[in-house]
């Protein structure tokens, strides 16, 4: 549980409207809270541009305040980064040009089926 008492899947279901809202691409979670207790989901998302990755990022961040819960904190937002990621206490998530998804990989690195959604 999080602030507001918002369960992990509450937030999921933000983050991923939030990502849908400003047409995130390749949205994918993994349900990792068996392999690790800093969080409960990962969600990975694509951006067209490293200007689209930021606007994505931004939107979560801005979407979650607006659901009342402050967001843990953020790298990557308003430096032009090809990476942005936005930690929202049980859902990290990850927006990254499809360059820097192809490079990190984080599917394969941690291994787990995607959830449908």
């Amino acid at each position: 549980m999080s602030q507001l008492n918002l369960t992990a899947d509450q937030i999921l279901a933000f983050a991923v409207e939030a990502l849908e809202d400003v047409k995130g691409d390749k949205i994918t979670v993994l349900n990792v809270g068996n392999h690790t207790d800093m969080m409960d989901y990962m969600v990975i998302c694509t951006g067209t541009s490293k200007r689209h990755v930021n606007a994505l990022g931004q939107n979560v961040f801005e979407h979650l305040k607006g659901q009342g819960l402050q967001p843990l904190g953020s790298e990557g937002r308003g430096m032009g980064s090809d990476w942005v990621l936005v930690d929202l206490h049980d859902v990290v998530v990850h927006v990254m040009t499809e360059e820097a998804r192809a490079f990190y990989d984080l599917e394969k690195l941690w291994d787990i089926k995607p959830e449908q959604m």
